[in-house]
């Protein structure tokens, strides 16, 4: 009779700590692939459209949007290189021959600097929500993906936002720390606490529903695939196309709500760096009432093949290099715990 065999040091074999790291070289992986193709992006806009000094644009690295201030003229800033582009192939050859393999990733390290943080919370409290709820849900437990997606989101969502904040000061404004804190500081004592997470509304009615329906649908693609091919342990190519399937499916269906919050952000993004008031009522229905009046209703489906090829495969990368990672440090916690067992039965 053989003894059972030590538990998990912890939900799925995996402590928090490995989910960290896994997360952690996912979202760098991810970045890397991912950057360039938002940097071609850019430079496009910029090329059609100049940003002029004090506006702001949308940046995003595959995992998280971020505000950009165009305050300067500094020849380097990689959405202002000269240079006329006559597509996204011909961006990639111009940009690389003039400019070096580098200009593909400018704009990286102080993206990293919040991305890599906010996945990091956001992966590890999904891992350890879903393993909890699967066990008090019951009957209910396939539905676990879909709330511990959406807490996770709103967690590490309201962790980050106020670091986005200062991020947009610091890039419209050059300032100290020390002059910086003193801002902050004014504007916790004159607006109170919740000034610190302005424009959190609108990028949580984006991004709760998008990963609500992410893990729900990647969770029950990766089951089917699993199923299909007879495997009781995801390959990354399952993990892989689920991942892209599932980020192209939940991408569509908040588009709407992606274009709304993009317009609020940037207008908020352009408040704050002027030190203006940020107070903005609208509501979502009225923003989207006033860009179908302008734009029709498929002004709520700008952007939707750049955004569906950007989501995809970030949304791929980014799961299957994470699925890889726990499944390393769980072959490795199995042979550390197996090893003194097998040597006492020989």
């Amino acid at each position: 009779m053989s003894s059972p065999s030590p538990a998990p040091p912890a939900c799925n074999g995996i402590t928090p700590l490995q989910q960290m790291v896994a997360s952690c070289s996912g979202a760098i992986l991810t970045s890397l692939f991912v950057t360039p193709l938002d940097v071609v992006k850019i430079r496009l806009q910029a090329q059609k459209n100049p940003f002029p000094k004090g506006k702001c644009f949308v940046y995003c690295n595959g995992l998280m949007d971020h505000i950009c201030v165009c305050e300067n003229g500094n020849s380097k800033a990689w959405y202002k290189a000269p240079g006329h582009f006559h597509g996204t192939l011909d961006a990639f050859v111009k940009i690389v021959r003039n400019e070096g393999m580098k200009a593909l990733w400018s704009g990286l390290p102080p993206t990293l600097v919040m991305a890599v943080p906010a996945t990091v919370i956001y992966f590890t409290c999904y891992d350890q929500l879903c393993a909890a709820l699967r066990v008090r849900m019951g009957d209910c437990a396939q539905e676990a993906p879909l709330l511990a997606g959406a807490i996770a989101r709103v967690g590490s969502a309201t962790v980050i936002s106020p670091l986005e904040l200062i991020r947009t000061k610091l890039q419209s404004q050059k300032q100290s720390y020390r002059e910086l804190t003193d801002c902050i500081r004014s504007a916790v004592q004159t607006e109170g606490w919740l000034s610190l997470w302005r424009g959190l509304g609108p990028t949580l009615l984006r991004d709760v529903p998008f990963s609500a329906m992410y893990w729900y649908n990647y969770e029950k693609g990766k089951s089917w695939l699993c199923e299909h091919y007879k495997t009781s342990e995801p390959t990354f190519t399952i993990t892989f196309v689920s991942g892209a399937l599932s980020g192209s499916i939940a991408s569509i269906v908040t588009l709407p709500f992606d274009v709304v919050k993009t317009r609020r952000q940037v207008k908020l993004g352009e408040l704050q760096a002027k030190n203006l008031s940020c107070q903005d009522s609208s509501s979502t229905f009225s923003v989207m009432s006033r860009i179908v009046a302008q734009d029709g209703f498929g002004g709520l489906l700008a952007g939707f093949l750049p955004r569906l090829i950007k989501v995809a495969p970030a949304c791929a990368i980014m799961i299957s290099s994470y699925e890889f990672g726990k499944a390393f440090f769980r072959k490795r916690n199995q042979e550390r715990i197996l090893g003194p067992l097998q040597t006492s039965n020989t």
